[in-house]
């Protein structure tokens, strides 16, 4: 191009709608705008409206189903139950079912979404220029006046059909992830504030597997204790033993500071949960000239010369004690259960 061209002698071009600007010497690339729009058929024809608008709903009501059959298939299908599906194999039923059931209602609101955008929604192209990040109050009135137009466009209004499945399969769909909740494992019913730990159970010396004496533990040692009838064999041996594990030391009855703790003691042997009350660690480290016992996970202390109450720490309550006494073999013994549930706290907890 010659450096004398002029605004005259450059060649036409076309000019569209949508702001098209004419080409100049300082600006001979000029925008050409956007090509006339065309409608679609919906736009024209109020039948083909109806029956894009029908085909929306459809799909919304399609996931509503498929998420009513979410919900049942994890209520009925047995969870052990195998099913052979060509070409996957044996693979289980309710696996298979929830995953096709959730899978067919997010797609049909996606679908149904899609489907309304691009037969119902504007689809008239419109161009803006930039502007600064901070808006003037011109440009947001103009914003809102914009979402009120997009809302008019949509025909969500109008469209009372398509509005009301929409709002169904929306409201339905999150009840997949309510029921997947209950997935999570066994209600815990009230198993957090019971233990093994009952009248008459004696106490047994995690390291011998033998009753504890009182003369078995010595003053300024600590000492680990199960409950009688526990055993590794178990099934449940380890979500028992995370709430009945006890720690035994034995302190001066004197330098016992609380009134309560010194009732619940035999001869100044002392017995509390060994599961720390902020995340539920197992306490281990014992300090005798202080009494005090030191969580390694997060350094909680407590005093167990003061019902062991925190001293410092995340820990948010003190550790739980159990009440002992001496039986007629002169065996350590449990005179019940922990008054109060062992470990983290939790909102049902009161």
């Amino acid at each position: 191009m010659s450096q004398d061209m002029s605004e005259e002698n450059l060649p036409d071009r076309p000019a569209h709608e949508g702001g098209s600007q004419v080409a100049t010497a300082e600006n001979p690339f000029a925008d050409p705008g956007f090509p006339a729009h065309q409608p679609r058929r919906q736009d024209i024809d109020e039948k083909a409206a109806r029956s894009s608008e029908r085909t929306v709903a459809f799909l919304f009501t399609v996931s509503m189903l498929a998420t009513l059959g979410f919900i049942a298939s994890f209520v009925v299908i047995p969870i052990d139950k195998i099913v052979y599906i060509w070409p996957l194999g044996h693979i289980s039923a309710l696996n298979f079912a929830l995953g096709m059931t959730l899978g067919v209602s997010l797609f049909a609101i996606g679908a149904g979404a899609v489907h309304w955008a691009r037969t119902l929604m504007s689809d008239v192209e419109v161009a803006d220029d930039r502007h600064a990040i901070a808006a003037s109050p011109e440009v947001r009135a103009k914003v809102m006046a914009e979402f009120a137009t997009g809302t008019g466009e949509s025909q969500i209004g109008r469209r009372k059909l398509i509005r009301n499945t929409m709002l169904g399969a929306l409201t339905l769909v999150p009840l997949s992830g309510v029921f997947l909740l209950r997935d999570l494992g066994p209600l815990p019913e009230d198993k957090l504030r019971h233990t093994l730990w009952s009248k008459g159970r004696l106490l047994i010396n995690q390291n011998t597997n033998k009753p504890l004496r009182p003369e078995d533990v010595a003053v300024g040692s600590l000492t680990f204790a199960v409950p009688e009838g526990l055993e590794e064999e178990q099934h449940d041996y380890q979500e028992q033993l995370a709430k009945a594990a006890l720690m035994i030391v034995r302190i001066q009855p004197n330098d016992i500071k609380d009134k309560k703790s010194r009732d619940w003691a035999h001869q100044g042997i002392l017995a509390f949960s060994k599961i720390c009350t902020h995340v539920g660690c197992p306490i281990s480290l014992y300090e005798q000239q202080t009494h005090h016992v030191l969580c390694p996970c997060h350094q909680s202390t407590f005093d167990l010369s003061d019902g062991a109450r925190v001293i410092f720490g995340p820990a948010g309550h003190a550790l739980p004690q159990l009440h002992i006494s001496v039986n007629g073999e002169g065996y350590l013994e449990a005179l019940g259960d922990f008054e109060e549930p062992v470990g983290p706290a939790f909102w049902e907890r009161g």
